[in-house]
C-alpha cells in the first residue's frame, strides 16, 4: 500500500480551525514533534491517526488521499497549458504543487484566470470581437461557484430537508404539500396560465405557473419560491461571495442557490440518497419513483456529497447537438475545460444518434483515470405544430472505482484498462497528439508543417516543441 503524505492538507485544516500545533497534538493524543513531522511530510499518515483526524475534524478520510489533488491538477493543466507545452514546467511539477500546496495551486489558477480575462478584455477593446472574446460571463462565475463547492451547499441542503419534514412531504403529494406551505405560511396563491414558465407577483402574492409545466416541474417552481420566501437572507449571504449585490453574478448565484434548495426540498437528502443506493443509481427508476424528470434526477445525484452520508461522487453535464455546454457540475476529479470545448469521442454525443435509451461508456483520460459515463437525450417541446423544441444530452459520470455501485456497470469488465475509450478535456488542451478526431491544434504546441508529407493525424506537432 502506498504511503500517504498529507502535510499541507493537515496544516491548512489546522489553521482553518484556529488551532496551534500544540493544541492539535493534545487533541489527537500525539507528541508535538510527531505532529510537526506529519505536517512537514517527514512521516506518512497512519490509519489510527487518520481515524482520529476524521473524528476530530468531521471530514472524510478521502480529504487526505492523494487522489484528492487530481481535480486541482487538471485545473492547473487547463490554466497553465501554454507553459506546460513550452516545457517551462512539467506535469510532475503541477502534481507536486496541487498535492503539497493546494492553496498555492488555487492561487495560480486564479491568477491565470485573471490574466486570461484581462487578455480577452484587451482583445475586445482592440476590436477583436470574434468567438471567445470577452471576460468570464456571470453564468461562468456561477458555474465556478458551485464547482468549488463540489456542487453541494450544506446550509441550504439541510434547511430544505428540515422544511420537507415540517410540511410532511410524501411521494405523490409533493405539489399539494408545497402549495399548502405557500398558502398558510406566506399567503401565496397559485394561478395557472400566463406567458412565462413562472412569474411571482410580490404585490398580489400570486405565483403564476404555466399550464404546460408537468407536475414535477410545478413542484420545483413552488419549492424555488419557498427558497426566496423562507431563506432570502441566506441566499444573499452566499451569493455575496461571488459578486456584489446588484451585479448579474450576484442575482444569477441567488437563482442557482434557490434552484439547489428546490431540488433538495423536492428530493430530500436522506430519502433520495437511500432510494438511490437501493436502486443502484438507476436513473430512470428514480425518475419514475419520485415523479420527476431524468435531468432532475441526474442533477440531484451530482449533489449527494453531505459529510458522513456521501453518495457516489458524480460529474454532471448538459450539452446540445452543437457541443455547447449549458450546465456542468462536478464532485469528482473530472475537470471541464473552459478553453478547449468538449471531446467528440465522449458518449454524450451518441445520445443524439440513438434517442430514448441510456448509453454507457468507460472513458479513459490522459492522466490515466477512468470514468463510467451514462448519457441520454431529453427533449422539451413548447407545444404546438411547427414550434421548435429543445433537445439536450445529459451526461452523468463517476470514477471507475465507484462504478461497481451502479446498475450500469453490469456486464462490463471494469478492470480492463485497454477497453476504455480514450477521451480528453477538449482538443485545444488535449494531450493526445495521435488522436485522429482532433479538430484543433493544441495550445502552445509547435506544428510539424511539411509541404511534401502528410500524416493520418490532424495537426501533427514537433517532437520537441520550441520554448
Amino acid at each position: 500500500m502506498a504511503k500517504t503524505f498529507a502535510g499541507a492538507r493537515l496544516r491548512r485544516l489546522r489553521e482553518d480551525r484556529g488551532l496551534s500545533q500544540a493544541a492539535l497534538a493534545r487533541l489527537l493524543e500525539l507528541s508535538p514533534s510527531y505532529l510537526n513531522q506529519l505536517e512537514h511530510d517527514a512521516r506518512p499518515l497512519t490509519v489510527p491517526v487518520l481515524l482520529r483526524l476524521t473524528e476530530a475534524f468531521g471530514v472524510e478520510a478521502g480529504y487526505f488521499a492523494p487522489s484528492g489533488s487530481a481535480r486541482l491538477t487538471a485545473e492547473l493543466r487547463d490554466s497553465l497549458g501554454e507553459e506546460l507545452a513550452a516545457g517551462r514546467i512539467t506535469p510532475g511539477d503541477l502534481d507536486e504543487v496541487a498535492t503539497r500546496t493546494p492553496a498555492v495551486a488555487r492561487l495560480l489558477t486564479d491568477l491565470a484566470r485573471g490574466r486570461r480575462d484581462a487578455a480577452e478584455q484587451l482583445a475586445v477593446l482592440a476590436g477583436d470581437r470574434g468567438p471567445g472574446a470577452g471576460a468570464r460571463t456571470p453564468h461562468e462565475q456561477v458555474r465556478e461557484f458551485f464547482y468549488r463547492r463540489q456542487n453541494y451547499v450544506h446550509e441550504l441542503d439541510v434547511a430544505a430537508e428540515e422544511l420537507a419534514g415540517a410540511v410532511k412531504l410524501r411521494r405523490g403529494g409533493v405539489r399539494e404539500a408545497l402549495a399548502g406551505r405557500l398558502a398558510t405560511g406566506h399567503q401565496v396563491r397559485i394561478v395557472a396560465g400566463g406567458g412565462n414558465l413562472h412569474r411571482y407577483d410580490d404585490r398580489t402574492r400570486v405565483l403564476h405557473l404555466s399550464d404546460r409545466l408537468r407536475p414535477g416541474q410545478q413542484a420545483f417552481r413552488m419549492a424555488t419560491q419557498l427558497a426566496y420566501l423562507e431563506h432570502d437572507s441566506l441566499l444573499s449571504e452566499l451569493a455575496a461571495q461571488e459578486g456584489p449585490e446588484g451585479s448579474a453574478a450576484f442575482s444569477l448565484t441567488r437563482i442557482g442557490l434557490a434552484n439547489h434548495f428546490a431540488a433538495a426540498l423536492v428530493l430530500p437528502y436522506r430519502v433520495f440518497h437511500d432510494a438511490a443506493e437501493a436502486a443502484r443509481y438507476d436513473i430512470e427508476h428514480l425518475a419514475d419513483h419520485f415523479g420527476v424528470g431524468y435531468e432532475t434526477v441526474c442533477h440531484r445525484l451530482s449533489t449527494l456529497q453531505r459529510p458522513g452520508r456521501r453518495g457516489v461522487p458524480f460529474s454532471f453535464v448538459r450539452v446540445d447537438r452543437a457541443g455547447n455546454v449549458s450546465k456542468r457540475q462536478s464532485a469528482t476529479a473530472f475537470h471541464f475545460s473552459r478553453t478547449g470545448g468538449t471531446c467528440p469521442l465522449w458518449n454524450v454525443y451518441d445520445a443524439f444518434a440513438a434517442p430514448g435509451r441510456v448509453h454507457v461508456q468507460v472513458a479513459g483520460m490522459p492522466d490515466g483515470r477512468r470514468y463510467l459515463w451514462t448519457a441520454r437525450d431529453v427533449t422539451r417541446s413548447p407545444g404546438g405544430w411547427g414550434r421548435p423544441g429543445k433537445t439536450f444530452a445529459i451526461g452523468l459520470g463517476c470514477e471507475i472505482r465507484h462504478a461497481g455501485r451502479l446498475v450500469y456497470a453490469a456486464g462490463l469488465d471494469l478492470g480492463d484498462e485497454a477497453a476504455a475509450t480514450p477521451i480528453g478535456l477538449g482538443c485545444k488542451v488535449c494531450e493526445r497528439p495521435a488522436c485522429p478526431q482532433r479538430s484543433a491544434p493544441a495550445i502552445g504546441r509547435t506544428l510539424a508543417v511539411d509541404e511534401h508529407s502528410s500524416t493520418f493525424v490532424p495537426y501533427a506537432v514537433r517532437a520537441d516543441p520550441e520554448g
